[in-house]
């Protein structure tokens, strides 16, 4: 099917140029949200009559979607999630989700604006591009984390992965703090080294019911 461009599209073409792409994507995409119309001898003769009209608004939306980009652009959202040890989240992070995120803290963010190119599965920190005009884009900053507190420990560069040895390294720490109060044991007399069989004969003495005696047979 061969469409006319009502604005620039990536990958396809400027505002105004005539170009074939398939019936779906033109019927599902391009065609219901205005980005592009049928290009039959009257449709091409209704753009040219409003060239000049579509050309005057889409410098005027450019304008305000390049001011909400340098607001925009760099700045970090919160997004609290479940997950396992190992960081997998239970689900996902989606586009609304991200435009929640942003719209909550002010910014005029929808859904279809988010661009992700493969589903958010982790904790971490994950970049998202905002597709706010046909020519203008702002790169934000998901913080994916269980809890506030994790979410400022990973905007200080750590990740999950770092935050799990750090625990480990404190529960050992803990644990080696414990053993410290246990007396060790004596060490041999010098010259009267520890053998095996020596450690085998202390076994079999002390495990030989004959050997042992109880404290009421004792005189």
């Amino acid at each position: 099917m061969q469409v006319i461009l009502l604005e620039r599209v990536a990958k396809l073409g400027q505002m105004g140029e005539v170009v074939k792409v398939k019936e779906g994507f033109a019927r599902n995409f391009l065609l219901p949200q205005g980005k592009a119309m049928r290009a039959s001898d009257a449709n091409i003769a209704a753009f040219e009559a409003r060239k000049a009209d579509l050309a005057t608004r889409n410098d005027e939306t450019r304008a305000e979607a390049q001011q909400i980009a340098e607001s925009l652009d760099g700045k970090s959202f919160v997004i609290i999630r479940s997950a396992s040890d190992a960081g997998a989240l239970y689900g996902s992070v989606t586009p609304r989700d991200v435009a929640e995120a942003a719209t909550a803290e002010g910014y005029a963010v929808e859904r279809r604006q988010v661009v992700l190119t493969a589903p958010i599965k982790d904790l971490g920190l994950h970049t998202v591009n905002v597709h706010l005009h046909p020519e203008v884009d702002a790169q934000i900053t998901l913080n994916v984390a269980r809890s506030a507190e994790e979410a400022e420990l990973q905007a200080s560069g750590k990740s999950i992965q770092d935050l799990a040895a750090e625990e480990d390294a404190a529960a050992d720490f803990e644990i080696a703090e414990l053993f410290e109060d246990i007396p060790r044991a004596a060490e041999p007399p010098s010259g009267r080294p520890v053998t095996r069989a020596k450690v085998d004969l202390g076994a079999m003495l002390f495990f030989d019911p004959r050997m042992s005696v109880r404290s009421e047979e004792v005189v």
